[in-house]
């Protein structure tokens, strides 16, 4: 990429994802400085053609934008705070795990000490840093996204901007979270319940891959179901609460034989059973949405 342009850029913290981070950037011809706490994780990058910083300070002081993927918003800061007023007009895009709270918090540390910020969500594993199938998520300033967008946008062909929200990325972040934790506990609760019958988990692996494709996924995959929510329309053709509380009563009543914890389903069959003496039990299963919506909404 020799003559390219291509602005500097800044990663601190070189963990898997962030050493992903920044091999994207070299490989996409930005000037990249790293630092990390841990020195020798930058070896294989410095190889390639980054400048290991020997400080924070440095790093920051290297590129008008800086990457931070470090393990939480408490380290960010611990990191950043001793800089003060060297961050001013220093552009620093959060990339870390946490809370919307956390990203709103510090992007109210950042406007007081002058520092355009802007933060994001990684909703992929580092081998998919830098394909066309990496999907990142940013909220902050429009303009601030829009002047960074080409570098940002080396990071994964489906980066896409939320808005001003700060912590809007890791809303949506915690948000498909809580799908891909649900759908895990539901698998591994699935396969007690086979296993209490001393049936082997690859017996039935193949009929959990063919549920999964043709009943789960285009059931929480239908963009009517969204629909459903927006416009608190719960009519059903297909599956109503009567009939997904009889289900569950006997996935809970099975699994109670087996000796298999039902703790987590049992709220479910708690907000089943309330809509039910509500009178909606010929509501589609959307409607449980409204027993857990915040109750000022």
């Amino acid at each position: 990429m020799a003559g390219d342009n291509r602005s500097p850029v800044t990663v601190i913290g070189l963990g898997l994802m962030g050493t992903a981070l920044a091999g994207a950037l070299l490989s996409a011809g930005h000037p990249t400085t790293v630092w990390n706490r841990s020195p020798e994780k930058a070896d294989d990058l410095v190889e390639r053609g980054a400048r290991r910083a020997a400080s924070v300070a440095e790093a920051v002081a290297a590129s008008p934008l800086t990457i931070v993927c470090v393990s939480t918003y408490e380290v960010t800061h611990e990191l950043l705070d001793p800089l003060g007023e060297a961050l001013a007009g220093r552009v620093v895009v959060n990339l870390v795990s946490g809370t919307p709270g956390d990203a709103r918090r510090s992007a109210e540390w950042a406007a007081k000490l002058g520092v355009p910020y802007l933060d994001g969500a990684i909703m992929a594993v580092p081998q998919l840093i830098g394909t066309p199938q990496g999907l990142l998520f940013y909220g902050g300033p429009q303009e601030l996204y829009d002047a960074h967008a080409s570098v940002l946008q080396v990071f994964g062909g489906q980066t896409t901007y939320l808005g001003e929200d700060f912590g809007a990325p890791l809303v949506y972040d915690l948000a498909l979270l809580t799908m891909l934790y649900g759908a895990g506990y539901g698998w591994v609760h699935a396969q007690a319940l086979i296993n209490s019958a001393g049936i082997p988990a690859s017996a039935f692996q193949p009929f959990a891959q063919a549920w999964t494709q043709h009943v789960i996924l285009p059931g929480v995959g239908d963009l009517d179901h969204g629909r459903a929510i927006d416009q608190r329309d719960y009519a059903t053709e297909v599956s109503n609460i009567n009939t997904n509380r009889l289900a569950l009563s006997h996935v809970i009543g099975a699994s109670e034989e087996a000796g298999i914890p039902v703790d987590a389903l049992t709220p479910l069959r708690g907000y089943l059973d309330a809509l039910v003496a509500e009178g909606h039990g010929l509501d589609g299963f959307a409607r449980v949405w409204e027993k857990l919506r915040p109750a000022a909404d």
